[in-house]
């Protein structure tokens, strides 16, 4: 899932590609991180830019916060990231990049660290709001991944990613594929357009093993997974006369299921099978507390011009965002509290 990023609307990009290039020339120590519990695009980013990074010989460590699906470890190859909220860097650094976020509330397990930092910053990022202010940073809305909006970065740093054999695993190819790759669906989301195809034109030139990196990435999953898209499905409330699905998954649901928050991938996706429907969301929580995930998804106008529901602006009613297709939030108050809440906002969103 795409991550939920804060609203602000001065949230832009300040900085060139040679600029922030400048800084990591400059910088003899550099820590990557990006949002609690990554997703590919974001571990993607971190180890493109880092394997750049060390390219130029720069001494670099990068860091992660919060479970993530295990089959991204496949990503990692020789990368051994540190942590969060197990630890937190001991070493200080020249120089910190943030990748895939430029929201707070998206950086809370390290965000106490990174704020006594904050002039060390750079941020790379390809959503519409953040908070973080960085002085120097590249947003690139327009991208459809953050590896996509990392790549002029690279190529200012005069990095050769994309020579011929050089797209291998462990490789700055393999991790900007991967991200740009899973950010759209493996190329079925709208935000495909041509310059994505452009981009992994590029990147299987060097080398890229689409096909057993989709198999690393996306046939991994563990029988719980099976178990709690059952019982999400079993569950499943239509609302907008079969136009949107409301599925939940609670704390028991996980208990019985023997499931945990990396098994969720793909779930909230699954009735997008449906012809009717139109938005997808999945409620969750792995267990007791005052705030449930909510995922949302929805699909892309039949024909170009026509009407969708915009789950970025819905999942900003609830403090959260992401994407036109994919957002996500955190709602603070019982399950039932938000299944009625986003019932009714859903109405809204397709009435509207």
């Amino acid at each position: 899932m795409s991550p939920v990023a804060s609203t602000t609307a001065a949230y832009a990009t300040t900085a060139s590609p040679q600029r922030l290039a400048e800084r990591i020339r400059g910088a003899a120590s550099i820590l990557i991180t990006t949002h609690d519990k990554p997703d590919g695009d974001a571990i993607g980013s971190s180890l493109a830019l880092a394997r750049a990074a060390r390219h130029l010989g720069k001494r670099v460590q990068t860091w992660f916060a919060g479970p993530f699906d295990p089959a991204l470890g496949a990503l990692l190859v020789d990368e051994r990231p540190g942590r969060a909220p197990e630890s937190l860097p001991q070493q200080d650094v020249d120089l910190v990049a943030v990748v895939d976020t430029g929201s707070w509330s998206q950086l809370e397990h390290l965000g106490p660290w990174l704020r006594a930092r904050a002039d060390r910053c750079i941020g790379i990022d390809h959503h519409r709001s953040g908070d973080t202010g960085f002085a120097d940073r590249i947003v690139d809305p327009a991208c459809a991944s953050c590896t996509q909006a990392i790549v002029p970065l690279l190529d200012a740093m005069g990095v050769p990613f994309d020579r011929p054999g050089s797209g291998g695993p462990g490789s700055i190819a393999e991790a900007l594929f991967a991200g740009l790759a899973t950010d759209t669906g493996w190329f079925r989301f709208s935000g495909a357009d041509a310059p994505v195809f452009a981009l992994a034109s590029r990147l299987l030139a060097a080398g890229v093993e689409k096909d057993r990196l989709y198999r690393q990435l996306e046939e991994t999953a563990r029988p719980q997974r099976l178990g709690l898209l059952a019982r999400a499905m079993g569950g499943m409330r239509w609302l907008a006369g079969g136009r949107a699905a409301l599925m939940t998954l609670s704390p028991e649901d996980f208990s019985q299921a023997s499931g945990s928050a990396e098994d969720l991938a793909g779930v909230v996706n699954a009735p997008m099978a449906v012809g009717s429907v139109e938005v997808s969301v999945l409620l969750s929580q792995t267990e007791p507390g005052p705030v449930v995930k909510v995922s949302l998804r929805s699909k892309p106008p039949l024909r170009p011009g026509g009407a969708f529901v915009d789950v970025n602006r819905l999942a900003g009613q609830f403090g959260g965002g992401g994407h036109v297709h994919a957002a996500g939030a955190r709602f603070r108050g019982s399950m039932p509290e938000a299944a009625e809440a986003m019932a009714k906002a859903i109405d809204h969103a397709i009435a509207g």
